[in-house]
Formats: C-alpha cells, sequence, structure tokens
C-alpha cells in the first residue's frame, strides 16, 4: 500500500540511456559511467534552452527536472540507500521527571545504513527533500519506526516518539492508512504511539495540522509538538491544535539553571499547558543542573544526552544526580 504521492524512487543505472524531452521531442544519451552521464547533463545545460528539459533513464518512473537529475546523479548512493530501504531505528530515552527518572518513552531516529560510510540523518533527509523524495522516505522512517518498535517486548506503558512531516500528508484520512496498517500488522497497541511534529518543520497550515492530529487521535494515538519556541512564532497554537504533549526546544533548556530569560519561557510554556492539560518535555538535556531545575519548577519529562544517547537497543539510564 503505497500513496501514489509518496515517489517511490529508483536506483540510477551506472550505465544505460539518458532520455531527454524537450520542446515536444525525445533525444536518446547513451552512457557507460556516471562520469558520462554527469558529462551529458553538463552539456544540456550549457545549450541554455528557454525551457528548462526533462529528463530520465531506463529505470526512472518518469521524467524529471534537469537540476534535480543533477541533484541525484551526484548523489547516486543516496538514492540507492533510500530506494533500498537501507535503514535502521534507534531508540532515545525519555524519562518521567516526577516519577524517579522512570523511562516513560523512547523516540525513534532514522539512522542510515551504508556499508563503510558514515552519513547524516540531515543530509540524507536534505536531499530527499530537494529532490522531492522527502514523502517517501518520511513514510518508511515511519513505517521503520513502527516495526522496529514492535519486535522489542518493551512494557506497554513505555511509548514511542515517531516523526512525522505534515508536508507529506496531503490527505490524512488517506495518506495514514498506511500507517494505520502498519500499527495493525505488527499488533502495536496505538495507545503506545505519540507522533511528533518533525525538528524545523514550520508550522504554515494550522487547519491542516489539526486535521492530521486529529486524525492520529481518532486511531487510538498521541500526538507531540516539536521544538515549541523555536518553530513556533507563539504558543497560541497549543489552544488550537491540543497536542498531548509539547517538547521545549532546545535552546531554552540549555542552562535553564543559570538562564532567567529561559526560566520564564519554561514557566510560561508550562503554565498554558497545564491550564489545557498538555504534558511538558524538555529535550536537549546535557547537564545534570538543567535536569533538577526542570524537574524542579514542574516539568513532565526530559530528553538528551544527558539521559542517554540514540542506540540501536533501548537502554535504561543510569542517572548521576548533582
Amino acid at each position: 500500500m503505497h500513496c501514489i504521492d509518496c515517489g517511490v524512487p529508483s536506483p540510477i543505472e551506472e550505465s544505460g540511456t539518458l532520455t531527454v524531452k524537450q520542446a515536444g521531442e525525445n533525444g536518446q544519451y547513451p552512457y557507460s559511467s556516471y562520469k558520462e552521464l554527469a558529462d551529458h547533463i553538463l552539456m544540456l545545460q550549457k545549450e541554455g534552452a528557454s525551457e528548462q528539459p526533462q529528463v530520465k533513464t531506463v529505470s526512472m518512473n518518469g521524467f524529471i527536472s534537469l537540476s534535480a537529475f543533477e541533484l541525484m546523479v551526484q548523489n547516486h548512493e543516496l538514492v540507492d540507500l533510500i530506494a533500498g530501504n537501507s535503514f535502521s531505528t534507534h531508540f532515545q530515552p525519555i524519562i518521567d521527571l516526577q516519577d524517579e527518572n522512570r523511562v516513560f518513552a523512547y523516540e525513534c531516529l532514522l539512522r542510515p545504513v551504508a556499508a563503510g560510510k558514515s552519513i547524516s540523518p540531515f543530509r540524507l533527509f536534505e536531499f530527499a527533500r530537494e529532490t522531492n523524495l522527502h514523502n517517501y522516505l518520511d513514510q518508511k522512517a515511519r513505517e521503520l519506526s513502527i516495526v522496529s518498535s514492535s519486535r522489542l517486548g518493551v512494557p506497554p506503558e513505555v511509548k514511542f516518539f515517531i516523526n512525522f512531516l505534515p508536508s507529506s500528508i496531503y490527505n490524512p484520512e488517506y495518506c495514514l492508512q498506511h500507517t494505520f496498517h502498519i500499527v495493525k500488522k505488527h499488533k502495536i497497541s496505538p495507545d503506545q504511539l505519540v507522533f511528533e511534529v518533525v525538528e524545523s518543520q514550520k508550522i504554515s497550515d494550522i487547519e491542516h495540522l489539526e486535521s492530521i492530529f486529529t486524525t492520529y487521535k481518532k486511531s487510538g494515538m498521541q500526538v507531540a509538538l516539536d521544538d515549541v519556541g523555536a518553530g513556533y512564532s507563539t504558543l497560541d497554537v497549543l489552544q488550537k491544535l491540543q497536542p498531548d504533549f509539547v517538547k521545549v526546544d532546545r535552546s531554552y533548556v540549555s542552562f535553564c539553571d543559570t538562564n532567567l530569560e529561559n526560566q520564564l519561557f519554561l514557566r510560561n510554556v508550562l503554565e498554558i499547558s497545564k491550564k489545557l492539560g498538555i504534558k511538558v518535555l524538555a529535550e536537549g538535556i546535557e547537564r545534570a543542573e538543567e535536569l533538577e531545575f526542570c524537574r524542579t519548577i514542574g516539568v513532565d519529562y526530559a530528553q538528551g544526552y544527558f539521559i542517554g544517547k540514540p542506540s540501536a537497543e533501548p537502554v535504561i539510564p543510569q542517572l548521576e544526580t548533582v
């Protein structure tokens, strides 16, 4: 089951034929290496046609712009990685500050798996966005997180936070059916899952995000807003969206034990959230003093390298005290 808009990618073959569609006509350019393919692209760019040509290779499902194709050729190893679903899920612990640091949840984080190479997840998602493969990648990340979580055998009260891109979900009632199918297939309880808007994703359409949240909630899942304070101009959206959790941006958590401005912001978030019945999670905890300050003022949950780094298997943090 795949949404037709999810852009399932195909690897770019190292040798074959480049088809160029320009001004209603098709041209064929055989090539025997990625370098030769790059040379064809350079030639087409130098021709400087008023209408940018559309191109494809034999393995590709349809024509794309020359600029997008150039980026894909330059990063053909990332195309292969995405097409081959070469990913794993890592888990970062989230603790309950008001219940003796009990493990409350794990955030599921996508990690590229490339033989002998270290590839940044940020680079992978940026590349996917620039080449219009982000919808497919986002769907696969959600699917892998659910499948990986179902195999862990963690207690049912421990939740899993799973990221999603609002821009990849055009019609929530339709696009999320794939996600719900995976949840049912792998017999994971819907109330164990929390879907959160990913880091740096700015809200441009509140009504659309509200519709996504509503669809998740109707299926028995919970939702979270990430990076509150960074990606959002005001906290007014909390009233509109009514998330189950808000994650406070790490810039407001860093040195919150000594920074008065950060303390004011955290207290403001707590006051508003408690009135709305929303739980607050402080992310980016890197020092014991930050953790203890957040606990003291009433922050519900915490996450960060001081508590535990993402790992291939869920770990129970062994925390130091101030």
